[in-house]
């Protein structure tokens, strides 16, 4: 007989503890604990474990005696996929994709097996639709591959015995906080269940070498529901941003063990499922405003990808004795630092005025390289002067007001310059060894040394 006990389990970094606490000990999280029936493990004749007496067969071998598997990576035929994963799905890992409810991710999983299904064996396994809601939803995206295996099962040791009997290249669980197994008394969706489940599917995923893709929930904080130490045990974390009520997705990696966690994958949701979008600038200045004020453009980059984005500022005077401060998609402390600047460096009275700080597009720039456009839309919003059309800006801004230099300086000139900006204020440490060139091309590189160079850009009108 297996004795079972009831623990308190800490969501956020699984610590246990036999009695209920306000605050973690471990991780300091406050209101986290969840009460949790806990089964000892099942001992085997001579006190080994059964998954011990399994892994005695493994031997050490000499790193320089492994050899490289002829296909370790294989695309998924999704470009902006890929890019996130860094060239295609790695044998044997085991990947985390988490998102809002309704923001996509079944659909782009089924796109996935419409790409993949008809070279490799793919099961699809659904703890949350019937056989009939999945064909309604692959007939829509018009997936109808060869060898993609649909199963519509909770328990994971049925569903790992329906892997056994496949043995596919890939398997995908939608969603991990369905799965239960029968060696956990703890209800489905309980950080047990999500821990003991994943273990599961990860052991036979390094086993086998599988691709595996589990897809998790997000809470109500913005978080993947269940432990912490899920997006540890885990070897890529993906998330599927955007908004419900707009048709633009963001595919972004916070973990990826082989490949970098810069590159992001932009969608577009459309009648026939999420397409991809091979020129994001172009899709983010769309609708920009002609002859306004408060609207400057600005180049990041996206790990190797340069993206041009719209950051736009209000600031209007204010009845109140203390003026509000409003930031989307920029950070808030560093929108109060450039106004600080602003404010001893330049003179200007923003303690005066409301402020508000937007990125068009939703978003969210966090890279130093965005202060000189976000200065130059609050200057040009409190003098209500509007910034040349042709113009763009980047660089990172001190406190002393002086301008430092960013990377990246050739491609962000290049898709400025791709996308019709004659006009580019940068840095002047930052302005490439090979400047005629560009000059000949019809560019303008304005140095910008100082916060007052940005301020000469808008004239002298009072």
């Amino acid at each position: 007989m297996k004795s079972s006990k009831t623990v308190y389990v800490c969501s956020e970094c699984d610590y246990q503890s036999a009695k209920w606490l306000g605050r973690c000990p471990q991780c300091n999280a406050w209101n986290t604990f969840i009460e949790e029936t806990y089964t000892a493990p099942q001992k085997s004749v001579g006190g080994k474990s059964p998954t011990r007496a399994r892994a005695e067969g493994e031997k050490a071998v000499k790193f320089g005696e492994l050899n490289l598997p002829e296909y370790l990576r294989h695309s998924t035929g999704i470009g902006e996929l890929d890019r996130v994963l860094g060239g295609g799905l790695v044998d044997g890992s085991v990947i985390l994709l988490a998102g809002e409810p309704g923001i996509g991710k079944s659909t782009l999983l089924m796109q996935l097996c419409g790409q993949i299904g008809d070279s490799c064996k793919v099961l699809y396994v659904s703890g949350e639709e019937s056989k009939g809601q999945l064909k309604m939803r692959a007939e829509r995206l018009g997936v109808n591959a060869e060898y993609l295996y649909v199963l519509t099962e909770t328990n994971i040791d049925a569903i790992l015995s329906e892997y056994d009997r496949i043995k596919p290249d890939t398997m995908i669980v939608d969603s991990i906080q369905t799965m239960y197994t029968d060696g956990s008394a703890s209800t489905s969706g309980s950080v047990t269940q999500v821990r003991e489940c994943s273990a599961l599917l990860i052991e036979r995923a390094k086993t086998d070498g599988a691709s595996v893709i589990i897809v998790g929930h997000v809470n109500k904080e913005g978080g993947i529901a269940g432990p912490k130490v899920l997006e540890h045990m885990v070897d890529a974390v993906i998330y599927f941003e955007g908004d419900r009520r707009q048709p633009h997705r963001i595919v972004r990696a916070i973990k990826n063990r082989f490949g970098s966690t810069n590159e992001i994958g932009v969608f577009e949701m459309c009648e026939s499922g999420l397409e991809e979008v091979a020129n994001p600038s172009a899709m983010l200045l769309e609708g920009r405003p002609v002859g306004v004020s408060g609207s400057c453009a600005v180049c990041i980059m996206e790990g190797s990808r340069p993206l041009i984005a719209e950051i736009q500022a209000l600031v209007t005077p204010t009845a109140f004795p203390s003026p509000r401060r409003t930031s989307n998609g920029i950070d808030y402390n560093r929108m109060c630092l450039l106004l600080a600047v602003l404010e001893k460096r330049l003179g200007l009275r923003f303690s005066a005025c409301d402020v508000y700080l937007n990125v068009i597009g939703g978003l969210r720039l966090d890279e130093p390289a965005i202060d000189a456009a976000a200065c130059l839309a609050m200057i040009s919003s409190i003098r209500d002067i509007p910034i040349p059309d042709d113009v763009i800006a980047f660089g990172e801004i001190g406190l002393s007001g002086e301008f430092r230099s960013v990377a990246s300086i050739e491609q962000r000139v290049n898709e400025a310059f791709r996308l019709g900006f004659t006009k580019i204020a940068l840095p002047k440490r930052s302005i490439p060894k090979n400047s005629e060139a560009i000059k000949d091309s019809g560019v303008e590189l304005i140095p910008l040394s100082g916060i007052y160079d940005a301020l000469l850009l808008l004239g002298n009108k009072e």
